[in-house]
């Protein structure tokens, strides 16, 4: 009786506490939790923003340092960046508002069909949802551009300071930050208001009503805020295919002109390409990955809110908000765990008074990501145990927490195979120096080897997570009330997809860290600072390289999962419009193993527009700078001031000019397919070609966008680290000749990486979610 009455007072405790929490994480208690979560984000980053403000550049000296450095050159050369990035944004994203009028209108008209009626307000809340995630993908890409032009030149000057890595790290750190914490609480904000709004319109959150049975105005608010994605796929996809072309075709210019044709350094100030490249890195890598992120992020929570839903709808549970609500909750308590992990950096990195490191500013940032992840582990097994709980299946919480696990172990997974790969500390990257020896050949085959076996790792952690994750929910104990059988599968991989990207918030900061510190060598070296300056920031550099493939990597593994949520969201979308089961896709039907042949063309025909975008754009610049050199023999002595206007504007212009390619083609292929394959079965008589034929091009182009991605990415890198690795003196050092070859395999890289690479992933989701929006259109 002791023992029962003992157990007894332990299980009232507890119902007392799940109580209490249940009442904090109530509809009213999420709402106040997401919104507050996500003002605090945005102060965090204003807050970040002020202790970077606090460098100045207007004087002599700094009020952080007291370097006592002249800024006066340096000042001219960021307001030269800062004016060529804005020039360029400015021209971009108007030709993108034009794009979102336009596809606007076609939203509207496409969406409005629903249940076989003419829905006008259905319609006019989805065209709303799309131009709202456009226009906060623009912010997003605004906020990365300035945030990076404003930093770089200030990393510069705590370079010159007294203490120049700590100062200088920190300095870049803080300001990545601070895009990456005003990033993720816009999004989650606006996200939020959205739907609130909309459910002025739908009413009622729950899937399930009062008669208990299915609540539409609940999965037509979901369908609604599909367009809040697809608005934010577009813009990023524009973004970052334009953005790419520039910061790639200036760079490889700047390169090949001033290595190679005049035998100076790329940041040389004789070179007059440099001023383009050093915009491109704000255009490129921060602005255009300041829009892709948030598009990640729009585009997995809104899929596994949609999936939550359906979820709960087949298993007939009663309050359903929990379900819905749950992304947006874990996206709160990623602004948190990753402002803990940022402040627990400190003022870490130091240099010793010989110039030996007392410790490595990877590590120190790997510290604080792990901060970040041993809280959101925290974190997430309070938010399922809360909001997941069901009655009838008292351990799906529990599954589902496994699920979240899941997805948090992949993403740390990513971030050391990409490490692995792309860092010159490990063996991969020196087989590329090393090959380097022998020529430019031996470097370019080396890197493409590397690159292909990258592919492997990434992707068996990929498969092991969603297999398992939506096994783990399977297994939760929820069942389909009409047919008996297990339903949490799909939820399950949401929940991992939300696992990975619970600290989001962090790994964007790691990674605009990189192209801060990138910028900052490159006014180093045009300002004619100390070599010891240039030292500092050359590190940071290669520490950024490093970053940037990591969190490349991150992009592509939650990219992987999305596309396969989004995948299951376009099916049960075709299943609720037509009434019919449409759970499985057949490629042995002729037509639909053809739509999928379409499906991996894509991917690579988008490659190919790209990387051949970046060659003719950067041909341009090479023609320019020899022009330049011929007509004014005075700028290599310094005599005569080159032109670096003229390059900006001809990478500006040839980037606007190329992006419309790529960027129509992954708009109009999955919409042109779709319809192709509806007629091709009206005239043949198969039922639902369409919407199979779609099916069939998700599934290759989502396969072959996932491998083609992680080749790009990681053999990109893994050349410009190769590079890195001879400029530190092996193999013979700089303008040695294994130093020519590294040069080599770096230009051929650097489309790789930073240009079409990086799209891809932003295509698989883009052309994911376009086909659930556009899902009508296939139908019979």
């Amino acid at each position: 009786l002791g023992t029962l009455s003992l157990h007894l007072r332990s299980r009232a405790r507890e119902e007392t506490s799940i109580n209490m929490a249940k009442s904090i994480m109530s509809d009213e208690g999420a709402d106040a939790f997401i919104f507050i979560t996500a003002i605090i984000g945005v102060i965090f980053a204003w807050f970040q923003y002020k202790l970077v403000a606090r460098v100045s550049l207007t004087g002599g000296q700094n009020t952080l340092t007291n370097s006592g450095l002249d800024t006066s050159k340096l000042i001219v050369i960021y307001d030269a960046i800062r004016d060529g990035a804005d020039s360029f944004l400015r021209a971009e994203y108007t030709i993108c508002a034009y794009f979102i009028a336009a596809f606007g209108i076609i939203v509207l008209l496409m969406t409005s069909y629903v249940e076989k009626e003419f829905h006008i307000d259905q319609g006019g809340l989805t065209a709303i949802s799309f131009v709202a995630g456009g226009i906060t993908s623009i912010i997003s890409g605004l906020i990365g551009m300035k945030v990076a032009v404003f930093a770089n030149a200030r990393t510069t000057v705590m370079a010159a300071g007294p203490n120049p890595w700590t100062d200088a790290f920190n300095t870049a750190f803080r300001a990545g930050s601070v895009m990456g914490f005003s990033l993720c609480g816009l999004s989650m904000l606006v996200l939020y208001i959205l739907a609130h709004l909309f459910a002025v319109h739908f009413k009622d959150w729950d899937v399930i009503g009062a008669n208990g049975e299915a609540n539409k105005d609940a999965l037509h608010l979901m369908e609604a805020l599909a367009g809040y994605g697809l608005g934010g796929s577009s813009i990023a996809l524009f973004g970052r295919v334009g953005g790419g072309i520039y910061t790639k075709a200036a760079d490889v210019g700047a390169d090949l002109a001033g290595k190679v044709v005049a035998g100076i350094p790329e940041d040389d100030p004789r070179n007059p390409a440099v001023v383009a490249d050093l915009v491109g890195d704000n255009v490129g890598d921060c602005s255009a990955r300041g829009a892709d992120l948030f598009e990640s992020i729009a585009a997995e929570v809104i899929s596994a809110m949609i999936l939550g839903a359906t979820m709960a709808k087949k298993a007939n549970i009663p309050d359903s908000t929990g379900f819905i609500m749950f992304p947006l909750v874990v996206h709160a308590l990623d602004c948190l765990v990753s402002a803990a992990g940022i402040m627990s950096v400190g003022e870490k990195p130091s240099l010793n008074p010989n110039g030996g490191r007392k410790e490595d500013p990877y590590e120190v940032l790997k510290g604080g990501y792990a901060v970040a992840m041993g809280l959101s582990v925290v974190g997430f097994g309070i938010a399922t145990r809360v909001m997941l709980y069901v009655e009838d299946a008292p351990s799906a919480w529990f599954h589902f927490f496994g699920c979240g696990m899941i997805g948090t172990a992949s993403a740390y997974a990513f971030v050391f195979i990409a490490q692995y790969y792309t860092d010159y500390k490990y063996p991969p990257v020196r087989v590329i120096a090393e090959a380097s020896t022998t020529g430019h050949g031996t470097n370019i085959i080396a890197g493409v080897g590397v690159g292909m076996e990258s592919t492997a790792a990434p992707v068996i952690c990929i498969s092991a997570a969603i297999v398992s994750a939506y096994w783990f929910g399977q297994t939760s104990g929820l069942t389909d009330k009409s047919t008996g059988e297990p339903t949490g599968g799909l939820f399950g991989t949401a929940v991992a997809t939300m696992g990975m990207l619970s600290t989001a918030a962090y790994v964007l900061t790691m990674d605009v860290f990189g192209p801060i510190a990138d910028n900052a060598g490159g006014i180093v070296e045009m300002s004619d600072q100390p070599e010891s300056v240039r030292e500092c920031t050359d590190a940071l550099d290669a520490v950024g390289n490093t970053t940037k493939a990591t969190t490349k990597g991150y992009a592509i593994g939650s990219a992987a999962l999305a596309s396969f949520l989004l995948f299951s969201a376009y099916m049960d979308e075709v299943e609720a419009f037509t009434g019919k089961p449409f759970k499985q896709v057949d490629i042995a039907v002729p037509e639909v193993f053809v739509a999928g042949l379409l499906g991996s063309m894509i991917v690579y025909l988008f490659t190919a527009f790209a990387c051949t975008a970046v060659g003719r754009s950067a041909q341009e610049v090479v023609t320019e700078v020899r022009r330049q050199f011929a007509e004014r023999p005075g700028i290599m002595s310094r005599e005569e001031k080159p032109d670096y206007g003229r390059c900006v504007s001809i990478v500006a212009r040839s980037a606007l000019r190329e992006m419309i390619k790529p960027g129509v083609l992954a708009v109009g292929a999955p919409v042109a397919v779709g319809v192709a394959f509806r007629l091709i079965g009206r005239a043949t008589g198969q039922e639902l070609l369409g919407a199979r034929a779609v099916a069939g091009m998700l599934m290759f182009a989502t396969v072959a966008g996932i491998l083609m991605a992680l080749f790009l990415n990681t053999a990109g890198g893994a050349w410009d680290n190769a590079k890195k690795y001879v400029e530190t003196g092996a193999h013979g050092g700089k303008n040695s000749e294994a130093h020519k070859a590294a040069v080599t395999g770096d230009t051929v890289g650097d489309p790789f990486k930073d240009t079409a690479g990086p799209s891809i992933h932003v295509l698989i989701k883009m052309l994911a979610t376009i086909t659930l929006v556009m899902a009508p259109m296939f139908l019979d």
